[in-house]
């Protein structure tokens, strides 16, 4: 045990206090984080849309991320990732308190849209931000641990959502969401100054070497993969909290639990299981496709069984599978990014995620208002046996390339 502590400390050792602080900051904003996880089950439940309206206004939702993660990544090269990252965090807090007083559909669908295009122009920037600081060596560290600080955070988040559903009512997630980033906002103007990100940053995006992301074949690929990868992986916002409640009776409470074992279980192991697969050095592209593997798993086998037990199973498969895919892809991206060209390239492997979010909500509460479950987790399965397949021709394509040394 004590070994394993010492493990687990030492995996932090290192990083540098700016990473530290960004991570406090990003543990502060997404604590308040009650919203997302349970925005389904609140349009369905206290606005009383459809399924098919709220496909759309999810669309919404993923065309607001998709438009505020690419003006992200234009503000991290323009005005630098420090200034994108509060503007971002204070117009969310905003946004979020404001669109709880939204009736209409047409209405809900401009307010989610405008709401994740503030909330999303902040991804960009944190991954810059992880890379900014620090030595290259460090970066997947750095962003396991911004991962972690996420995951803390949203962890803690739907537990206190689900109670204060329970207990007040959806409008007090609204409010404790929007306050909690806008207080992120401010944690931090006054604890990290821009003059000490401004100087590193400037020589990182001085000269723009490298081709454009859109001209680069294998980091496209890449995009793709991560594209239905991410489709699968947004149903844990969306349909997958619906499933609990219609077919399994479970209440806002004990879903914001399954969703707490999530965050706990990326708090505790994510970072040492980071530094263990790079002892082994497992390449980044083949932790991408375990990742895309073991997510696949957490889905199929909700078509195996009517027990609980099985909601806890795929949970702990979904987790390890973003434990081990979501860090390497994204320091696979990363290394893919020329100089200089670092925030839009993280931009748009942002976007699959928007992408995904723009596609993936909408079809999958179609197939389901259709088809049903059952039917909807099959098709995700085979889209993610595809992804992975794909995952190991980039592989052997990052292998013979001689500009992608690393893979």
């Amino acid at each position: 045990m004590k070994r394993l502590y010492s493990n687990y400390v030492n995996s932090f050792r290192g990083l540098v206090p700016e990473i530290w602080i960004l991570s406090v900051v990003t543990f502060i904003n997404r604590a308040g984080a009650m919203v997302i996880p349970f925005l389904s089950l609140y349009l369905v439940s206290a606005k009383g849309f459809t399924l098919p309206q709220v496909g759309m206004i999810m669309t919404s939702y993923g065309l607001g991320s998709l438009f505020g993660t690419y003006i992200g990544g234009v503000l991290t090269d323009k005005i630098g990732f420090y200034k994108t990252i509060i503007l971002s965090l204070f117009f969310g807090g905003l946004g979020f308190i404001l669109l709880q007083f939204i009736d209409t559909y047409l209405g809900m669908c401009l307010g989610v849209f405008a709401l994740m295009f503030a909330v999303d122009v902040y991804r960009p920037g944190i991954f810059v931000a992880a890379d900014a600081y620090g030595s290259e060596k460090d970066t997947t560290r750095n962003i396991g641990l911004i991962r972690l600080a996420i995951n803390l955070g949203f962890s803690i988040g739907p537990v206190i959502g689900g109670f204060l559903i329970a207990k007040v009512s959806y409008a007090s997630i609204f409010w404790v969401d929007g306050v909690t980033c806008i207080i992120a906002s401010v944690v931090l103007l006054i604890a990290l100054k821009p003059k000490k990100v401004t100087k590193k940053t400037e020589k990182t995006i001085v000269v723009k070497e490298g081709v454009k992301p859109l001209k680069n074949k294998l980091f496209l690929l890449l995009f793709l993969i991560m594209f239905i990868n991410s489709i699968a992986f947004v149903q844990y916002f969306s349909t997958i909290p619906l499933y609990y409640k219609t077919s399994y009776g479970l209440t806002e409470d004990v879903i914001g639990w399954l969703l707490f074992l999530n965050g706990v279980m990326i708090v505790l192991l994510e970072m040492p299981l980071i530094s263990w697969l790079e002892r082994l050095k497992l390449s980044k592209s083949m932790a991408t496709f375990w990742g895309i593997f073991l997510l696949a798993l957490s889905i199929i086998i909700l078509n195996m069984s009517h027990w609980f037990g099985i909601l806890i199973i795929g949970m702990i498969l979904m987790t390890l599978g973003e434990m081990i895919g979501s860090p390497f892809a994204s320091a696979l991206a990363l290394d893919m990014a020329p100089k200089g060209r670092k925030g839009t390239y993280m931009a748009i492997y942002s976007m699959s995620f928007s992408f995904a979010a723009v596609v993936g909500h909408n079809a999958s509460m179609n197939i389901i208002d259709q088809y049903g479950f059952e039917t909807t987790w099959t098709v995700l399965s085979i889209m993610l046996v595809f992804a992975g397949v794909l995952t190991i021709y980039l592989l052997r394509k990052l292998k013979a390339s001689t500009v992608h040394k690393s893979y």
